[in-house]
């Protein structure tokens, strides 16, 4: 037995490249190959138990053995395996979950478009937001402003609108008509005695200021996570939205919110948008959206995004764009079970109630010597590490502290991810109270062991 796991584990090592991985690191030390997931916890091939604290990746709402969105899935498997939507076709499925997504949506929408990934959707926005700038007769009207340590996806396009350097080096990216404002996060960049909300307003004036630079004739729409996930648990501060939004109002650019983290109660309410008092003209859903039990993504477009794309098919003869799978019947089946799940079992407010101890006990940390700032907000937090306090400062390399307690806290028992020197947590929806002790503990108990380490 033990010759077959080292033979699985060897041949990950020379069959298989890893995405977000550095190849010949993975060469020398090999995978941890998970085979089992049980509610909150995952199992690796020699036995071993971690309490999940990334829901995979920010993703398994119901955690990792609903044995309803099984059934769901062989239910409409052994029905319709497979259908498309291409050519006036569809499958029941489909209507349904549009449907449902429609009546749950923040702020009135008008049509759902159905993709496999978070990347493919806002991908598949990019193309929409120029198409539509096309049937409006707006052929210079076609820039794209995201946000510095935002994150968007990494095919081509919406790697671009990605705001990370790690997905942008070595790629030739990003493309053009793709511009990059600034990242609001308070704790990090704000002026000395700056507040809240001052910050917030220069936020503000540099979106202002990027939009007058570029002519506001050119910027067809702005894009950004209510709370930015893998640019490192970034929560807005005060006013940010409200003021943010009234410069995209001004200037009469569409607000694209990418919820595909935030989206089905990870903030405390169904959608961040909720929250924060957005009102976006295009939603952007994945993950959540079927717990990830199967590839889904969807696109939310209101009145103003879907009549003049409608207008420009009907001119053209056809809305060149779509995908094989996009809108899977299994994949949908997932979708309406999941969120049928989500609804009867109080998920939201579990988020909501449970996060909010999950937040007090992080908070808690806040005096030990490696800790700089907590952030968060629902179910999902981040853990920011520092070697000085005052400057705000971690390791000389950066990352490197923060890779180090990863290390640590994953040998303790608990999944996490360093977003450089910040250690994420954004656990399943169904997670308990108990469950975030647990979590919350091994992680002070990491903090202590790195920090031994680091002095002794």
């Amino acid at each position: 037995m033990e010759n077959t796991l080292i033979q699985q584990e060897s041949d990950d090592i020379n069959y298989h490249l890893h995405p977000y991985t550095n190849a010949r690191k993975h060469q020398e030390q090999g995978p941890l190959v998970i085979v089992k997931g049980d509610g909150v916890y995952v199992e690796d091939i020699h036995g071993r138990k971690y309490l999940e604290a990334m829901a995979g990746l920010w993703s398994v709402a119901l955690g990792f053995s609903e044995k309803r969105l099984v059934q769901a899935a062989m239910r409409q498997f052994e029905v319709l395996p497979f259908y498309h939507q291409f050519t006036h076709k569809t499958h029941d499925v489909a209507a349904q979950f549009a449907k449902m997504l429609i009546d749950i949506a923040p702020v009135p929408m008008s049509k759902v478009f159905f993709t496999n990934s978070g990347s493919e959707a806002n991908d598949t926005v990019v193309k929409l937001v120029w198409y539509r700038s096309n049937a409006l007769g707006l052929p210079n009207k076609k820039k794209i402003i995201s946000r510095l340590k935002g994150y968007h996806g990494v095919t081509v396009a919406s790697a671009s609108l990605t705001g990370l350097p790690g997905n942008h080096r070595g790629f030739d990216l990003p493309i053009d008509r793709i511009l990059h404002t600034a990242c609001p996060h308070y704790w990090r960049d704000a002026q000395e005695g700056e507040s809240e909300e001052q910050f917030s307003t220069r936020m503000a004036q540099e979106l202002e200021n990027l939009i007058r630079k570029e002519g506001p004739e050119t910027i067809a729409a702005f894009i950004a996570e209510p709370v930015m996930g893998a640019g490192g648990v970034i929560v807005p501060p005060a006013t940010y939205w409200e003021k943010i939004q009234a410069v995209l109002e001004k200037h009469d650019i569409l607000f694209i919110a990418d919820e595909v983290i935030c989206g089905f109660g990870r903030t405390g309410k169904m959608f961040a948008s909720e929250t924060f008092g957005l009102k976006p003209d295009v939603l952007v859903l994945s993950k959540q959206i079927s717990s990830s039990y199967q590839p889904l993504s969807a696109i939310l477009l209101n009145e103003k995004m879907f009549n003049p794309i409608a207008d420009e098919s009907n001119k053209l003869g056809v809305l060149g764009h779509g995908f094989t799978a996009g809108g899977h019947p299994v994949a949908v089946a997932v979708g309406i079970e999941n969120l049928n799940i989500i609804k009867e079992r109080n998920l939201v407010e579990n988020a909501a109630t449970v996060g909010a101890h999950m937040l007090k006990r992080l908070h808690e940390l806040e005096n030990h010597p490696l800790v700089g700032e907590v952030r968060g907000v629902g179910l999902i937090a981040g853990v920011e590490l520092v070697i000085d306090k005052a400057k705000k400062t971690a390791l000389e390399v950066p990352g490197q502290l923060g890779t180090m307690v990863g290390k640590v806290l994953q040998d303790l028992g608990v999944i996490s991810r360093n977003i450089g020197d910040t250690l994420a947590f954004c656990p399943p929806l169904i997670i308990t109270v108990e469950q975030v002790d647990e979590m919350v503990d091994k992680f002070k108990q990491a903090l202590d062991i790195v920090h031994e380490r680091l002095n002794g």
